[in-house]
């Protein structure tokens, strides 16, 4: 990952886009909306999976990003204009879109259910744990 990023820093043309890459605008909200959907997407297929959140956020993760650098690369490879204002998007939409989806998560999974007993009758409580 740190490779990539490293050749992506090595690769960016000079300042000379940079005074036509804004910082807001349709673009880079297109960044942020597409890397949040792709990483809570992922959270969501990872949470199927694995029982832990970890894992299934470092999916959330991997798909998220791998788009944005995948299309970075794309752009350094003449299919765009390759933009480091671009990746910071993807990398700010990724993390939205993994906190809402873990928070979501958080809120409807089913927890993790262990009977529970109360005094001397079958009585028993729910302890949901996360």
């Amino acid at each position: 990952m740190l490779r990539v990023l490293f050749a992506l820093a090595l690769l960016l043309p000079a300042a000379s886009h940079a005074v036509s890459d804004p910082w807001w605008g349709r673009d880079k909200a297109l960044h942020f909306g597409v890397s949040a959907a792709l990483a809570s997407g992922g959270y969501a297929m990872g949470a199927l999976i694995w029982e832990e959140p970890g894992p299934a956020l470092a999916t959330g993760a991997a798909l998220g990003l791998g788009a944005g650098i995948a299309k970075e690369i794309l752009d350094l490879a003449g299919m765009g204009h390759p933009s480091w204002k671009d990746l910071a998007w993807d990398v700010a939409g990724t993390g939205v879109g993994l906190l809402l989806a873990w928070g979501v998560h958080r809120l409807v999974a089913p927890g993790r259910r262990e009977p529970v007993a109360v005094g001397s009758g079958r009585s028993f409580a729910i302890r949901i744990s996360f």
